[in-house]
This record gives structure tokens, sequence and C-alpha cells, in this order.
């Protein structure tokens, strides 16, 4: 309780600016209100005490954005990728340097938990790194030869590009997305959740003074339908990348058409793991709980149906519902707290419907299934078993601590459960037989697969989804893809003749 009551004093430290003078948006190197004056609260999920005023950024903000990020791209485009790379490892250290400030922040914006936002800096900073190092390479080519030509390639930064982030954890996912921008020679301007809004303004802070140029990253904070919707209709930003739920990115897409958008979208998922009766049991139920109970469960890639052979499937589930009932619930800046509050009232109200669905359609919560006390977005880590994979609770994204578990009697049926949604992100597979192993993930419908293991990021290796879980990839090169253009230029290796009409 004493770690506790000392990490909540210094959480309090921190946000003191925050409450004192709100969260602003920042454009061109300079924090500025929205132009309305208008502010809208963000909420602490633990007990929904307000936080901060959060600037509410509409069409007139962004477009100022944009013009910040169009300037700064001509210089920023042009410094050479030595030169950004320097910049980018400074950003990176002064990450490092205020780790505690950006977790203890993020644990209290969002109720992730202190255990798993302690790292959320941490691999912000990796994220920068990797990216920084690429950047001097990031316009190399190819030469390509034929008799008579010679064709040389080169990638060019875009130029200015809208990034959306989500809310589940906002600031490493904001590095994934900006880190790769900025390396490549773009410019940014990003829109946060309206949910999670604070550590976003640490960050463009911190790059600032790290060296990054003004007007290179801004920020503009707002709602989807204001901001967001600016963001994406406005002809001065050549790319969106966007990470949240299927329905908005259907939005995005149409209201980017015009313009003709790149997009890189990183969508929902309703992922399953599937556990054979050869499988190691033990390392299966800890990946497979760790994946749906960490980060509140809150997580694009959480294992959140369980399909289970049903030789083994009393087994696995009754260990599944001994480690859900054994997951402390507690207050995020807890050392001991692994599923803290849900983002707000809003979504712990949408998770909480799924328990009156999961009555009505005949499953059974072996564990949770409940609100955890009167305050705040508590909710306890559940467990549906005797479900069907046409229920409402395996068909959609749920995305709290909730797992469905579902049995299955031979291989063929294992993968037509798997496939059966209109999800395709991620997949974890569970087995010792090498040939089955070849023959599902050849077969599986999704972007990421595991086998034998829990979501182990490989930076190198490319991250997004099928179906109505994306489009395109990130991670390693395929970033540099999507922020840059291909450009080739053909030199003739000899003389040639020339076609001569008329």
């Amino acid at each position: 309780m004493s770690q506790l009551n000392d990490n909540i004093d210094r959480a309090q430290q921190y946000m003191q600016r925050f409450r004192e003078q709100g969260v602003l948006n920042h454009i061109n190197g300079e924090s500025v209100a929205a132009d309305s004056g208008k502010t809208f609260e963000t909420l602490s999920p633990v007990d929904l005490a307000p936080l901060a005023n959060v600037a509410h950024g509409d069409a007139s903000d962004i477009d100022r954005a944009v013009k910040a990020a169009e300037k700064a791209f001509k210089s920023w485009s042009k410094t050479p990728g030595k030169e950004r790379r320097a910049i980018l490892i400074k950003v990176a250290e002064a990450i490092e340097a205020r780790a505690e400030e950006i977790a203890f922040t993020e644990c209290m914006d969002t109720g992730q938990s202190l255990r798993f936002m302690s790292k959320a800096a941490i691999r912000g900073a990796a994220n920068f790194r990797f990216f920084a190092d690429r950047a001097p390479q990031a316009e190399d080519g190819q030469a390509l030869r034929n008799d008579t030509q010679m064709n040389v390639t080169s990638k060019r930064p875009l130029g200015p590009v809208g990034v959306i982030t989500p809310w589940n954890t906002p600031f490493m996912l904001s590095t994934w997305k900006i880190a790769p921008a900025l390396a490549s020679g773009c410019t940014v301007v990003h829109k946060p959740a309206e949910f999670s809004p604070m550590t976003a303004k640490l960050l463009v802070e911190i790059a600032e003074e790290a060296g990054l140029p003004k007007g290179v990253l801004n920020l503009v904070n707002g709602m989807g339908e204001g901001a967001g919707k600016a963001l994406t209709e406005h002809p001065g930003i050549k790319a969106i990348a966007f990470v949240g739920e299927s329905h908005t990115g259907q939005l995005i897409m149409a209201q980017a058409a015009p313009t003709l958008k790149r997009f890189h979208f990183e969508l929902g998922g309703k992922n399953p793991v599937i556990v054979f009766d050869d499988a190691d049991i033990d390392r299966a139920v800890n990946a497979a709980t760790f994946m749906i109970y960490s980060l509140n469960g809150e997580r694009c890639t959480s294992s959140s149906r369980l399909l289970v052979h049903e030789r083994i499937y009393d087994e696995v589930t009754r260990r599944v519902a001994e480690v859900a009932n054994g997951v402390k619930v507690g207050h995020p800046l807890d050392p001991e707290t692994v599923v803290g509050p849900l983002i707000h009232p809003e979504h712990e109200q949408k998770v909480l419907s799924y328990f009156a669905k999961a009555r009505e359609e005949g499953a059974t919560i072996a564990a949770g299934g409940e609100k955890v006390g009167e305050a705040g977005c508590f909710v306890r880590p559940t467990l549906f078993t005797h479900a069907r994979n046409d229920m409402t609770i395996a068909q959609e994204e749920i995305f709290g601590p909730v797992l469905t578990a579902i049995p299955f009697k031979d291989e063929e049926e294992a993968l037509r459960l798997a496939n059966d949604t209109q999800y395709g992100l991620a997949a974890y597979l569970w087995t010792n037989d090498l040939d089955r192993a070849m023959r599902l993930t050849d077969a599986l419908e999704a972007g990421m697969i595991w086998v034998n293991s829990e979501n182990v990021r490989h930076l190198e290796s490319p991250f997004g989804g099928v179906k109505s879980s994306g489009i395109g990839r990130d991670g390693g090169d395929w970033s540099f893809d999507f922020y840059m253009e291909t450009v080739n230029v053909s030199f003739p290796r000899k003389v040639h003749p020339v076609p001569k009409l008329g």
C-alpha cells in the first residue's frame, strides 16, 4: 500500500501541469488552444474524476497544423538521413529519460497497469532507435539492367501524413507510427484518441526538446467526427496511418477517397488461439491468458477466442478459469495489479453488455462476468465456456479481459472455426506436430500467426491483418514502403531506334 501511495503522489506531480494548463494542441512548435477556445474533459477511469481539460480542435486547427507540416516538409524531407538519424536517436534518449513520467501519466489516463506501462516508454524509445538507424538508407533503391536500359529506383518521402492513434496503449502505438514517418522524411499531423490524449503532448514536447525542428510533428486533439474527419479529408495530407476499430476505418476510407490518399489500417480482431491435444498445455494456458488478461484485454492482437480440442477442453478451461480468478484487479499504479480499470464508462458499458448476451445465447460464465466495485471502470477477468462460434461473444470484438472458449473435434473443424469471422489480424497455434503446423499456417486467414508462442514482436517483421482487420503492413522496411514513394529513372545503355511517325 505504501508503494501505491508513493506512486499516486508521483503521478499527481507529473499531471499537475495538465490540471493547471490543460492538454493543449501543438502546432509549429507552439502549445496552443483550439481556435474555437472549446475544451473537453479527459477522465480518470480509476474514479471518473476529471484529469484535465483538453483542447477541442476542429477543421481550422487541422488546417493550421497541415500548413505547418507542409512548410516544415520542404526542409525536413531534404535533411540528410544521417542527420535525421542523429535527431531521432536523441528523441529516443529523451524518451528513456522521462520513462517514469510517461508510464505514470499513461496509467492514470488509460487505466493500464504499471507493470505493463512501465515498459511503454522503453518500447517507444526502441521504435525510434530502430527506425532512426534505417533513415540513412531510406532513399536507397535498386539498379535494374537489361540490354538497352539501366533503371535506377529510389524512394522519396510522400509529404505531410496524418497519424490517428487509439486509446489502448497510446504512447507506444504513436511512436510505432510516427518514428518511421519522421525517419523517412515525412512530416506529421497527429490526432490522438480523445479518451487518452495526455502522452501525445509529452511525445511532441520531448521530440522538439531533443532537436526535432518545429512543424515536423504537430498535434491536434479533438473528436473523430471533427478533427479526425478534417484530417482525413485535407488535400495537404498524403497518407493516413490509423489504428482503431474496423467501422472507423471504413469511414476514414470514404472520407479520404476524393483526395486519393494512401492508407495503412490496423483494425479490429477476434483472434483464435488453437490448442491441440498434443500441445504443451502449461505453456498454452499461460500464453492464452497473458494475451487476453494483460493490458486489460484492450489489445488488437489479444487471444479472444480459445479453440481447444475436445479431449482437453475441460482441463484447459478449468486452468484458464483458475488463472482468471487469480488475476489481481486494482489501481493501475499498484505494482501488483494486472488488470486495471477499462478506459472509459462508455467502453465499460460495452464490455459489461456482453455478459447478458452470453447468458442469453446459452454460454456459461466460468469466471468473472461482473463489475468490480462501485467506483471507476473495473471489470473482473472473464471466461465464457460452452460457447459456439456463431454466438455474438465469438464474433464481435469485445476488447476487454473477456475470453470465449469453444471446443473442436479435429483439425478440419479447428480451421473452419478459426477462419469463420470477419476479422483476420492474428492467430496462435499450439501443437507439437510439425506437419499440422505447416498445414494450418498455410490455411489460416490471418496476417500474423504465432506457433507455440504468444505475441512476441520482432521489429523487422511485418505487422498487419487481412479481411476486416486491416490494409497494408508496417514494421521494418514495410513502414518505409508506406511513407515513401518509389521512383524509377531509366537511362539508355546504348542508342536504340526511336519510332518515327508520319
